[in-house]
């Protein structure tokens, strides 16, 4: 379910005012809010709970010793939640278990989960679950927002800079403050002009993709390298995203193979 910024607040609210939730799925493109947004839940009701990233603990050991152990436990609090951020991460194996947690300790246990990608999280567990797109907001509100906590910071700043950051990270909010604070000095905001190169690479390589010739795999190579990218999860979404715009004959093959090849890549 898609909600707008409103919609969502009148949901937490709800959850807040009745101090019991329902089983969340939230997902959405990184950077977006989903962890802040299970925290701030969990803080705002009367519970006890169990933060777990899956992604540095993915296995079923995990969800039969932590998860189980937690739920199966007494609590002198009328309910308890269970984080698990990043459950795009666990083994298949591992949600089939917690498939049969959720549903065992149903009256006293509820469970968040946070993820990226939705299509990685068994349908099993989806049908458990409220699901809940988390969309970010606008550019221009993420440039007003990202103003707002600089000049709550003291720190002074152009606005090309500022545009050149929200344009290059969008709509990661994490990383455009967090690029904001690397590229602060003595209570300056500077960015270093190189970043508008890198921050077209996806188009650049959409370009390469659309026309393709015997130079085309040499011309992204070195389209990535002058990227510096340190993450390819991104690439990966983007050429399934708009596969439909470079691909002429086997769609569905390519498509297996990104998704193939991202997730070992991101694992």
């Amino acid at each position: 379910m898609e909600l707008t910024l409103e919609q969502l607040k009148q949901i937490v609210s709800q959850y807040i005012d009745k101090n019991d939730i329902q089983n969340l799925l939230l997902y959405g493109t990184p950077g977006t809010g989903k962890t802040t947004l299970a925290k701030l839940i969990v803080n705002n009701i009367n519970c006890d709970f169990l933060y777990i990233n899956a992604s540095d603990e993915r296995g079923i050991d995990t969800i039969r010793d932590k998860v189980q152990g937690f739920a199966s436990s007494a609590s002198f609090k009328p309910l308890k939640i269970i984080i698990l951020d990043e459950a795009d991460f666990l083994t298949i194996q591992a949600q089939a278990s917690l498939r049969n947690i959720i549903e065992t300790y149903s009256r006293t246990t509820r469970f968040i989960l946070t993820c990226n990608y939705l299509e990685r999280i068994i349908d099993p567990l989806q049908s458990r679950c409220q699901v809940l797109k988390i969309t970010p907001p606008s550019k221009k509100e993420v440039a007003q927002h990202v103003a707002n906590v600089l000049e709550q910071e003291s720190i002074n700043y152009e606005l090309n800079d500022l545009v050149l950051v929200v344009n290059k990270h969008y709509p990661d909010v994490r990383k455009i403050l967090n690029t904001c604070q690397v590229n602060t000095v003595d209570s300056n905001l500077k960015v270093d002009t190189s970043i508008l190169t890198s921050s077209n690479y996806t188009d650049a390589i959409l370009k390469e993709l659309k026309a393709a010739n015997k130079n085309s795999f040499k011309n992204i190579r070195q389209t990535l390298a002058d990227s510096n990218l340190d993450d390819f999860e991104e690439i990966y979404r983007f050429l399934y995203d708009n596969l439909d715009e470079y691909g002429k004959d086997d769609l569905t093959k390519a498509s297996i193979i990104i998704e193939s090849t991202g997730l070992t890549k991101t694992l």
